[in-house]
């Protein structure tokens, strides 16, 4: 018979504890990575999108062109406005954005846009420098001074799109002619239904 002072636990019974504590971590490591994941790359996808709204935004407060400059390749982006004093060019402004680990910027094999954006899936057009030259591996979202959308020669468009993609999932935003912005999910390019985020 057990005396105050003897109360406790054994051995035996803190082992036991332990390790079904280990197996519930162990069983549960694999969903925590996915959950995750797919909260990275949402978080991409929506970080592009309020930047889109930052480009479109500071292009009509300044009453010139801004755009969202992508650089594709390293997943970098910020919001560059049109000078038009001075030496007319591109001014970046603020700090860069750059896409989670693990996520870049692409539509992992799928064949069509999300519906009643794009007439064919694919990031923004290339940016041009200050002389009008392609920037190799660049996608740029430009807007006019009242914020609407529009391509290199200055015509409102709604073709604008970045995806983003960590293999798996895929993230879309577009960008309508009336510069309405939206977030767009594909589970994969194996089941390539868009849902509106």
């Amino acid at each position: 018979m057990r005396t105050h002072s003897q109360a406790g636990y054994t051995a035996i019974e803190m082992m036991v504890v332990l390790s079904l504590m280990g197996l519930l971590t162990a069983m549960s490591l694999p969903a925590m990575s996915v959950m995750l994941h797919h909260y990275r790359l949402s978080g991409d996808a929506r970080s592009v999108s309020n930047v889109v709204a930052v480009a479109k935004t500071r292009a009509a407060s300044a009453f010139t062109k801004g755009r969202l400059y992508v650089d594709l390749s390293t997943g970098n982006y910020h919001v560059e406005t049109w000078r038009k004093t001075g030496t007319p060019g591109w001014v970046a402004e603020g700090n860069y954005g750059n896409l989670s680990t693990g996520s870049t910027f692409g539509f992992a094999g799928l064949s069509a846009p999300p519906p009643n954006t794009q007439s064919d899936i694919g990031q923004a057009s290339a940016c041009l420098d200050d002389a009008g030259d392609v920037i190799a591996d660049t996608a740029c979202i430009l807007f006019n001074s009242r914020g609407i959308p529009i391509d290199s020669a200055g015509a409102p468009t709604g073709a604008g799109g970045l995806y983003v993609t960590d293999g798996a999932a895929i993230y879309g935003v577009t960008v309508a002619a009336s510069g309405l912005t939206r977030v767009w999910r594909a589970q994969s390019a194996d089941t390539p239904v868009w849902v509106r985020q």
